[in-house]
């Protein structure tokens, strides 16, 4: 069985030459540039739509062609964009429906990107028929390998058609029961109960903007609207091009869609990777980007993803674009590998002459030659993943897995109430996830409603929501032997956002953990508790829940304020397995010591035996070791044993010394 899309790893990205159109010489020498840059593919398509069809229904494809076939004859693979993520001005002209409509009520006029109203029946027919052009013209070219659909979906519309959607949208959600919409949201709360469907509109700062309830609604709406809006785009390449894999490329962990959804209905996942290296902290940046990478790999059920974007230079949007340091972007990039990326793509090829994005890194830049920094590095970094084909399609074998779920954190934004200055639940997971990624441990990143049998230990950050059937994994779990850990205001709210009643956390979980809490405090930036955990101690900062312990050995306690001496950290044994309760949040240092002895306790071991110094990163893919320095600085690394180094052929061993932004690739 074929482990992945391709045999090697994937170097190229996002082409443009439709904006050298009338200057054909320049592609003749974008494939001599390529093939020097060790790149074999080129994304091309993207925002081509008004070159492709410069009047409605009048088609001009014999530029792609030739394109195309160049590429081919060059021996590079080509993945073809569908263009809907930028449309021609014509059809907005023609078409005004198709523009979105703001939350202010005023119709946007044409321009930028993504402006396109996502429920237009119009826009939608647009799409399909440009994409079945697409299809129809190259279903049979030897050099396309891939589908990008579109490029970066994001926004929403608050037109009468997305009104309207939302309200049939809300029909099927609450089985077209008025009666239940209004208790579900709780609308005796300030006499908002609707009487008529047509009284609900989507959530506006100019209107009803506080039924929390409602909020997760219009966002649950939102984000299906975009993956209804990609099925629509992709059904004529699924019924002409059924072969050739889909993929889109997604945005870090952007909120406005659940990608956890949208991924299921990908053949491949994609996301475009730019970290903000070289200004001050990029150790965190390497932390926060090992968490995306893993979030990603996961989403597709372990198998290998794209980094279908990266700069390999700087960027142009940061309010101060700073160039990375020499081979940062070569690092970041065998980060990706490392983690489970089968491509290394960037925006872009060649820098734009003119427009929003010219600015922008890219690996051929306005001198239009080969002899600058930056083109020698993206060489240089194609060379080496050359050597690196055996890494292609081989997965994680995670033993751990953080609960990251989108649902959960559109609840946690929208809720008022406790500290509603310092709530950030993508960061309370990565805290959680550091110690296992400084110490070599591979952890999956999962939703709520995920299996979690596969795993020896799994923790939920900040749980405030439980979907439906929740409670029941996490017993479940446990009960069969699993060691689950959770954080403070966890199992508080159902998927409406009504509170469980009868205490915290929610009805059988009481049991599960042995505790029930009975208030949280907040406490204001400056403020802190303090927790002692064996014999050391740490601050307790912006939350702290107060609980009882039941039937759980309490392993931590508080040591100020009147809530002094009362459990902090707890454990219960249920069934065959624990469950954990920790009350409080951190700034890092306790979960650095709670994961060790987590660690210690349920036999997880790192990776591999390879010794390291803060910051840097081991990682395991198949039967390679990389070893990567995101420090500002010389490191130490001591090798357990001696390992072939992949891109010298070189045997190593014993202390071995890393210069700022080196790596290592072991076997």
């Amino acid at each position: 069985m074929k482990k992945s899309v391709f045999d090697h790893i994937i170097h190229g990205g996002d082409y443009n030459p439709d904006q050298w159109i009338d200057t054909p010489e320049i592609w003749d020498e974008d494939m001599r540039l390529m093939n020097l840059a060790h790149v074999n593919s080129a994304t091309v398509g993207i925002f081509s739509w008004s070159m492709l069809e410069p009047e409605e229904g009048v088609y001009n494809f014999e530029w792609l062609d030739k394109l195309l076939d160049k590429l081919h004859e060059n021996g590079k693979d080509v993945i073809l964009a569908t263009p809907s993520g930028a449309r021609p001005v014509w059809l907005s002209q023609k078409y005004p429906e198709v523009l979105r409509v703001e939350e202010t009520g005023i119709r946007n006029e044409y321009g930028v990107r993504h402006n396109h109203c996502l429920t237009s029946p119009i826009y939608r027919e647009k799409v399909r028929n440009i994409n079945t052009k697409l299809a129809q013209r190259y279903k049979n070219h030897p050099a396309v390998k891939m589908w990008h659909i579109s490029n970066e979906y994001c926004g929403e519309c608050h037109c009468e058609l997305c009104q309207e959607a939302f309200r049939e949208w809300l029909k099927k959600e609450y089985h077209n029961s008025l009666d239940e919409l209004n208790f579900k949201w709780w609308n005796g709360f300030w006499s908002h109960q609707v009487t008529d469907w047509s009284q609900i509109n989507s959530p506006k700062f100019r209107g009803e903007n506080h039924v929390s309830a409602m909020k997760l609604a219009w966002r649950r709406f939102v984000s299906e609207s975009h993956i209804s809006f990609f099925e629509n785009e992709i059904a004529p390449l699924r019924e002409i091009t059924p072969n050739i894999p889909i993929t889109t490329n997604f945005m870090k962990m952007y909120d406005g869609i659940n990608y956890q959804d949208f991924a299921k209905k990908l053949d491949l996942v994609s996301w475009d990777n730019y970290p903000a290296w070289d200004k001050g902290n990029n150790i965190n940046e390497a932390l926060d980007t090992a968490f995306v990478h893993d979030a990603f790999r996961t989403m597709g059920g372990g198998k290998p993803f794209f980094m279908m974007e990266s700069t390999p230079s700087l960027v142009n949007w940061h309010d101060v674009n700073k160039l990375p340091y020499p081979r940062r972007q070569e690092l970041s990039s065998i980060q990706a590998v490392a983690h489970g990326a089968d491509s290394i793509q960037y925006f872009q090829w060649r820098k734009s002459r003119g427009g929003h994005e010219k600015f922008h890194g890219a690996v051929v830049d306005h001198c239009g030659h080969e002899n600058t920094r930056v083109f020698k590095e993206v060489s240089n970094l194609g060379k080496s993943l050359e050597k690196l084909s055996d890494v292609v399609g081989e997965r994680c074998n995670s033993k751990v897995a953080i609960i990251y779920d989108w649902e959960n954190g559109w609840a946690v934004k929208s809720f008022c109430g406790y500290n509603n200055l310092q709530r950030d639940y993508y960061h309370e997971c990565t805290k959680w996830y550091a110690p296992f990624w400084e110490k070599g441990v591979s952890v999956d990143i999962i939703a709520m409603d995920d299996d979690y049998s596969k795993y020896d230990l799994v923790i939920a950050p900040f749980l405030y929501m439980l979907k439906e059937g929740t409670k029941e994994r996490i017993e479940s779990y446990v009960k069969n032997g699993g060691n689950f850990v959770a954080g403070y205001l966890s199992g508080i709210v159902d998927k409406d956002d009504l509170c469980f009643l009868g205490g915290f956390p929610a009805d059988n979980l009481k049991d599960v953990f042995g505790i029930w809490v009975e208030e949280t405090d907040s406490l204001p930036d400056g403020m802190k508790n303090v927790v002692e955990f064996n014999g050391k101690k740490y601050d307790a900062i912006n939350f702290c829940d107060i609980l009882h312990a039941s039937s759980a050995e309490i392993l931590a306690e508080y040591k100020e304020d009147f809530y002094k001496n009362m459990p902090a950290v707890t454990k219960n044994r249920y069934g065959d397995g624990i469950a954990y309760y920790c009350t409080f949040a951190n700034s890092g240092d306790f979960f650095y010591d709670f994961v060790k002895e987590l660690v210690s306790t349920n036999n997880i071991a790192p990776d591999t035996g390879i010794v390291t110094e803060n910051g840097v990163s081991v990682r395991k893919r198949g039967d390679m070791i990389f070893v990567m320095n995101f420090t500002d600085g010389e490191q130490k690394v001591t090798l357990d044993k001696t390992y072939k180094n992949v891109l010298t052929g070189e045997e190593i061993s014993g202390l071995t010394t890393l210069n700022k932004c080196e790596y290592l690739i072991l076997e």
